[in-house]
């Protein structure tokens, strides 16, 4: 895959290094690049790709997200807010 750019009339380096930049992201160069920098074993790989078509086909089935509901408390965790501890593990 090459890409080649020749100068226009008129045209300088940073209009052309800016044309030649959006080529080479059309192409998807850029985003290959990003994505081959580092080694990434094949069972990530998919992993990965798996939960893209998973996360596809969610959005085709659910045109609308669901919006997270708020609880009144502002506590994380639910239950109660008492300083009792409730089984974190051997006290001494």
């Amino acid at each position: 895959m090459a890409i080649r750019i020749k100068s226009r009339q008129g045209e300088s380096v940073n209009q052309m290094l800016r044309r030649f930049k959006k080529l080479c992201e059309k192409e998807g160069l850029t985003k290959d690049v990003k994505r081959k920098q580092y080694f990434e074993k094949p069972s990530e790989r998919r992993r990965r790709a798996a939960r893209k078509s998973a996360a596809r086909v969610v959005r085709m089935n659910d045109p609308q997200p669901p919006t997270p509901s708020r609880t009144s408390s502002g506590n994380s965790r639910g239950g109660s807010s008492g300083g009792s501890g409730g089984g974190g593990g051997k006290r001494f």
